[in-house]
């Protein structure tokens, strides 16, 4: 596999992988400003991300929820969790 992909899904992986332990922090601490602003900032980026490997490589999820460049590319390997 390209290294420049695996480097890219794993920042991914990272940048998700932080927003579910800040979501689960904010569920206890609604009121904490600084989590709330680091939760928005790595959502920012996890958005940029995806954008950028979408562009390069297709799609990471189906059914609508990312978009497709013809032809259609999510027929393409390997898929996102095959690496």
């Amino acid at each position: 596999m390209n290294k420049i992909r695996y480097q890219k899904l794993q920042e991914i992986q990272t940048l998700e992988f932080t927003l579910v332990e800040l979501n689960l922090y904010l569920d206890t601490h609604p009121n904490d400003q600084k989590a709330l602003r680091e939760y928005n900032t790595y959502g920012k980026q996890l958005q940029k991300s995806r954008a950028q490997y979408e562009a390069m490589y297709g799609p990471l999820c189906n059914f609508g929820m990312s978009l497709s460049q013809y032809p259609f590319k999510w027929v393409e390997e390997p898929w996102p969790w095959d690496m």
